[in-house]
């Protein structure tokens, strides 16, 4: 019915943790024998409504097994988010409240199905079933584990041995989540590595409840663009899946030379065997690494916008960071760690001031309220901001900045910017 080598090869393309191969194969070809294709579950909490590449890696491996004919079936924790899942905490999140969660969710359907085909979809909302259970089917599914299960995951255990408390409705979300599974009859369920109890759990739920056991595809945590931490928006090392065709292509083209061909794994749709051949390419020393990472910047970005905006992306990253087709150095401005406040924040205005291009702060001041600085290619208004190595400040069209850490090496001269204008 299905060609179960290219289904295999697509799970497997940049997948994380996968311990048995053969059980996934086996469960392949015992949903193809059945004269179906697979059921995939993706589950999302609407926790925050913004999706950027990290979130997408999973929803693009989706997307790619719905090419090949499979169901992506999608479940909006609205029952869940409002709990919030604990993965990873270290005390006990927020509830949402009924409008924050409905919000988000409208907002994450907005975005994925800028990746998923709607037509492909089986969407879910978990209230569906949960609105209906009574009380005695709490208590059935909450004597499917024990206490002592629960305590295994690594957030519970740290915050028990550190006598922090740990409310009853927590140890709720991995089973509510694992019932999920039981409600849709998963065959696969797709999550990132840090959801490894929470999907487990579906399968031993599954279990219990009779139903063919599902199998765990774990698709690894993208590291953001400082090539050090897990994507993260509140780290400023994100690409948003809804920014504008031109800040995606500057911020891709920032990723480190070695995560070039994870990216290319994760967060592009290339067939599996051409990524090979990008990967021996880029091995041989025979290709510049940046031409390549051009290819990725337009691969990533055609998934989210239209042809002429990513060739206009494109010419404006020439403007900004080429001459003659030859790199030119960004600019740095140095600033000292220590003087950094308590809230890790550091003053934008005497970062830009220090670089002698402007004169005065109240310049810098009217330029920052009127949209004209960027921060890592989003307009940014604010005065005060978090600094970190490699972080960029863009003003206006012309002028870019890169942020660096003072050092003895750097403040020989007692100078704290190293000047280049653009416009020259």
């Amino acid at each position: 019915m299905f060609d179960e080598k290219e289904t295999l090869k697509f799970i497997l393309n940049g997948a994380d943790n996968i311990n048995d191969v053969d059980v996934l194969a086996e469960k392949i070809r015992e949903v193809n024998n059945s004269g179906r294709y697979l059921r995939i579950k993706f589950g999302m909490d609407p926790s925050a409504p913004d999706i950027h590449l990290g979130h997408a890696v999973a929803l693009r491996k989706l997307r790619q097994l719905q090419e090949l004919g499979h169901t992506a079936v999608v479940i909006i924790g609205d029952f869940t988010g409002a709990i919030g899942d604990p993965s990873g905490k270290s005390k006990t999140r927020n509830q949402l409240t009924d409008e924050q969660v409905r919000f988000n969710a409208q907002t994450y359907l907005d975005q994925i199905f800028k990746i998923l085909d709607l037509g492909k979809t089986e969407l879910h909302y978990n209230s569906e079933w949960f609105n209906k259970m009574s009380f005695k089917d709490v208590i059935n599914l909450c004597s499917k584990t024990t206490v002592a299960r629960m305590l295994e995951r690594d957030d519970f255990n740290n915050r028990m041995n550190n006598h922090k408390p740990i409310a009853i409705h927590e140890f709720f979300y991995p089973l509510m989540q694992a019932y999920d599974s039981v409600a849709v009859k998963a065959d696969l369920e797709m999550g990132g590595t840090d959801q490894t109890f929470n999907i487990l759990m579906g399968r031993t739920i599954q279990k219990d409840y009779d139903i063919s056991q599902q199998v765990p595809i774990f698709v690894p945590l993208l590291v953001g663009i400082d090539g050090k931490e897990k994507m993260s928006k509140s780290l400023g090392n994100y690409i948003g899946i809804n920014e504008d065709a031109k800040t995606m292509y500057i911020k891709i083209m920032k990723i480190p030379d070695d995560l070039i061909i994870t990216y290319y794994q994760l967060t592009t749709d290339i067939h599996p065997d051409k990524i090979e051949v990008i990967k021996k390419l880029l091995e041989s020393n025979k290709i510049n690494p940046r031409d390549i990472k051009m290819h990725l910047a337009r691969s990533i970005i055609s998934l989210y916008h239209s042809r002429l905006e990513v060739e206009e992306a494109e010419k404006n990253f020439k403007v900004i960071f080429q001459k003659q087709n030859a790199d030119i150095d960004i600019p740095t401005i140095l600033y000292d760690p220590s003087l950094v406040d308590e809230n890790g924040e550091y003053s934008l205005i005497d970062c830009l001031f220090s670089t002698g291009k402007y004169k005065s702060k109240s310049e810098i001041r009217r330029l920052i309220l009127q949209g004209a600085v960027k921060i890592n290619g989003e307009k940014n208004k604010e005065i005060f901001i978090k600094l970190y190595e490699g972080l960029i400040i863009q003003v206006g069209k012309s002028s870019i900045f890169k942020l660096m850490p003072l050092s003895k090496q750097l403040d020989n001269n007692n100078s704290l910017t190293r000047r280049l204008d653009f416009n020259k």
